[in-house]
């Protein structure tokens, strides 16, 4: 089974999180997810930004540095929405590591990418945080890349709609990203 370090998304760390690592443990996954935000979150994406200013893209980088301190070098990197970007900047510093999950975001792909490194990518369409034509050029990129992409789109969902406490939440659509990423963790 798979070590999996997860970081939450601009709202801080709280049930969508713990729920999500819950389902990975059940499956009998290793799973981390850090508090970047050291225990603050956020009652509006706004709310999470500006928190994120507040706190600065240095200190949570160290943060997300010092989380993965002594977890293994190929543990997986996944993150929702800005979660997702923190695992980014990440995947930079651990090209060793056995998979990358990306929920609800597109991110750079880093050009030390390993040759191979499985990615899954799971994203509303459309996505308002994502246009069409960022997400098109993102998949050219990747197509490009040496990573092996497996990428899923959800019509007519919102943002974070593995999210069971925010409106955007969309039943189906994330009982398919989690039967998805079950399978996509399990062939690691």
């Amino acid at each position: 089974m798979a070590t999996v370090i997860l970081f939450h998304s601009i709202l801080g760390l709280r049930a969508l999180e713990r729920d999500a690592a819950a389902r990975l443990r059940a499956m009998g996954h290793d799973v981390v997810t850090p508090d970047l935000f050291d225990g603050q979150t956020a009652a509006s994406i706004d709310e999470g930004f500006a928190l994120r200013d507040r706190i600065g893209w240095r200190k949570l980088s160290e943060r997300a540095e010092a989380a993965v301190v002594g977890q293994p070098a190929s543990a997986v990197l996944g993150g929702f929405s800005f979660g997702a970007a923190v695992a980014s900047f990440l995947w930079a510093k651990r090209p060793e590591t056995s998979g990358v999950l990306l929920l609800h975001s597109i991110v750079e792909i880093p050009e030390n990418a390993r040759d191979g490194v499985p990615v899954q990518l799971h994203l509303a369409d459309p996505d308002i945080y994502e246009p069409a034509e960022d997400v098109a050029a993102w998949r050219a990129v990747a197509e490009r890349s040496p990573i092996a992409l497996e990428a899923f789109s959800y019509p007519g969902v919102g943002h974070l709609y593995t999210d069971a406490a925010l409106p955007d939440y969309d039943a189906e659509a994330a009982r398919l990203t989690w039967d998805r990423v079950e399978r996509f963790l399990g062939a690691l």
